[in-house]
């Protein structure tokens, strides 16, 4: 039974990877892992996703004033990104919560928390955060968690169905252990392929802030006020997904030294 299983479930494997399709971003000039997903779905992706964070962020902020300032800010750098992505329906929400965060979804919807807008002192430092958000966009980092997800669930899946189907004892010996293995070291090194990305983002918002006139020092600001808060009793959400502060603070330094 296990042999007769093999060449279906290779069959079904190769078909998943056959979905997944390769491109070049424009704004990092890697080639990234996708699923084969269209600026059009992207931007969909985001749209429907968006309200369900700004209500769990405790909606907008109640000021047409403010929400301009955040939205001006961050479409004068939108604007001057790469290729199409000026095109892209950018929208830049300050949330009302007191949340230390900022964070985007794929097709334009950056989410700036008051929280963290509490802490800064500079327009520059202002533009530092959302540069960064923008770059998460412009690098299509969402897309590419996605496959990178996908990807991984369908491997482990299509091993579990492996191990589970065999009459082999110590097949199913090894599987028992060997699968959850894949699955936990599998997140692990998507963890580090977060972490890179955000220091991709990082070195994009140098570049965007730049473009328009902000002083890129401004990130670098940003990224000790994290680092502050990071040595406090209660650590901000933004830990959570994001590298340490200090590596942040020593890889932007190299940014504005070259």
């Amino acid at each position: 039974m296990f042999r007769t299983l093999i060449a279906p479930l290779a069959a079904a494997a190769i078909l998943a990877l056959s979905v997944f399709g390769c491109s070049k971003n424009v704004a990092t000039g890697k080639t990234i892992l996708t699923l084969g997903m269209s600026r059009s779905e992207e931007v969909a992706l985001g749209s429907q996703a968006a309200p369900e964070f700004t209500k769990e962020y405790g909606g907008k902020v109640e000021h047409a004033g403010l929400q301009q300032y955040v939205t001006n800010i961050g479409q004068s750098m939108a604007k001057q990104t790469e290729a199409s992505n000026p095109t892209l329906p950018w929208e830049f929400t300050l949330l009302n919560t007191d949340v230390v965060n900022a964070f985007a979804l794929p097709g334009g919807k950056v989410f700036f928390t008051r929280g963290l807008a509490e802490k800064l002192t500079t327009e520059a430092q202002m533009a530092g955060v959302l540069g960064h958000e923008i770059g998460h966009v412009t690098a299509q980092h969402g897309a590419q968690r996605i496959a990178q997800s996908t990807l991984l669930n369908a491997g482990v899946a299509v091993g579990a169905v492996v191990v589970s189907a065999s009459d082999n004892k110590r097949v199913q010996q090894i599987g028992g252990f060997g699968i959850p293995a894949v699955a936990i070291g599998g997140n692990v090194v998507m963890l580090k392929f977060g972490r890179n990305e955000e220091l991709e983002a990082d070195r994009l918002g140098v570049r965007y802030m730049s473009n328009v006139g902000y002083n890129p020092r401004g990130q670098l600001e940003v990224m000790k006020v994290l680092q502050s808060l990071s040595q406090g009793s209660s650590q901000p959400a933004f830990l959570s997904t994001h590298p340490d502060p200090a590596a942040r603070v020593e890889a932007i330094q190299g940014l504005l030294q070259g």
